[in-house]
């Protein structure tokens, strides 16, 4: 009888260990707010990672609708990558809620809010309230467009994915410097188009545009919102539109997203161009990637 138990204490360590193995070398399951994050994550990842994305890249990511079959994706996930800044604000909070995995709380090793990894713009100085518009307290939430941005947030997320895998953290350490290696051989080219926008005149949508602006030294002039997320008076219209042709203002950037009826009227009347502007991964068919979203990006701007 003695030897039998000892037999069945043996038998059940071994399943333990094999079960702990065949899970050591599962991929970890990575969930993505935006469809750029999840290119990212799939570079830093390889092999050892399987992706999903919540929201898609020609969706506005302030409003995504907090479908049940999203609660299933997040209650699988080993690891939540978000923007952070209160981009989500309006739909996240109640999926992870609801996808009942400790994993990804707030606060756990599964969530990760990449704003922590960039240096945020359009932090308010004074108090914020609804009255205001769609302002975000923490800072500008658009931040992943950048170069330098991306390469945080790549490092950031290839930090946690071997936290939560050390075994793998080799690997994941040469999956972000193949990654950089493909940005700084794309740089001289992107490099290239951005001097022919140094100091262009531009007007945006949504302000949305703060981290490009900068990275490109383009010059913002105003904004067709001229309080997020609430559409302009006609008053502002019109001192935006005598603004522009005063100053000159060659570009209306919109997002691919935004409806662009009130950009074509404003652009017209001051005598500039809009730019329908992809700005995240799977914003159109053909942008798969990070460095598609970056071509296409410079490309319509140097229009």
């Amino acid at each position: 009888m003695r030897k039998a138990n000892d037999m069945k204490r043996i038998v059940v360590l071994l399943a333990a260990v094999l079960s702990t193995a065949a899970l050591a070398d599962e991929p970890l399951h990575v969930v993505t707010t935006i469809e750029t994050f999840a290119d990212l994550a799939r570079r830093v990842g390889g092999d050892k990672v399987q992706v999903e994305t919540l929201s898609h890249g020609y969706q506005d990511p302030h409003f995504v609708e907090a479908r049940p079959n999203l609660m299933v994706t997040l209650h699988q996930a080993d690891l939540l990558v978000r923007v952070g800044m209160d981009l989500e604000i309006g739909w996240l909070p109640p999926l992870v809620n609801g996808s009942r995995n400790d994993r990804v709380q707030r606060g756990q090793a599964g969530d990760l809010d990449c704003s922590q990894f960039i240096d945020p713009l359009d932090v308010p100085t004074a108090k914020v309230d609804r009255s205001q518009g769609d302002i975000h307290p923490m800072g500008n939430p658009h931040y992943w467009l950048p170069p330098v941005n991306a390469v945080r947030i790549a490092k950031g997320i290839s930090g946690r994915l071997a936290q939560l895998r050390p075994a793998d953290k080799a690997y994941f350490d040469a999956q972000l410097q193949k990654f950089v290696a493909e940005l700084k051989a794309r740089a001289p080219q992107w490099e290239a188009q951005a001097r022919k926008l140094s100091g262009v005149k531009v007007v945006t949508y949504h302000k949305s545009w703060s981290y490009v602006t900068r990275w490109l030294n383009l010059d913002e002039q105003g904004y067709i919102e001229n309080r997020p997320g609430i559409a302009p008076s006609p008053d502002h219209l019109a001192t935006l539109i005598a603004l522009m042709k005063e100053q000159k203002v060659a570009k209306v950037i919109v997002e691919d997203f935004y409806n662009r009826s009130i950009a074509d009227m404003v652009a017209e009347k001051a005598g500039a161009r809009v730019v329908a502007a992809p700005s995240d991964v799977g914003a159109r068919p053909a942008i798969k990637s990070y460095l598609d979203l970056v071509d296409a990006l410079l490309t319509e701007l140097n229009k």
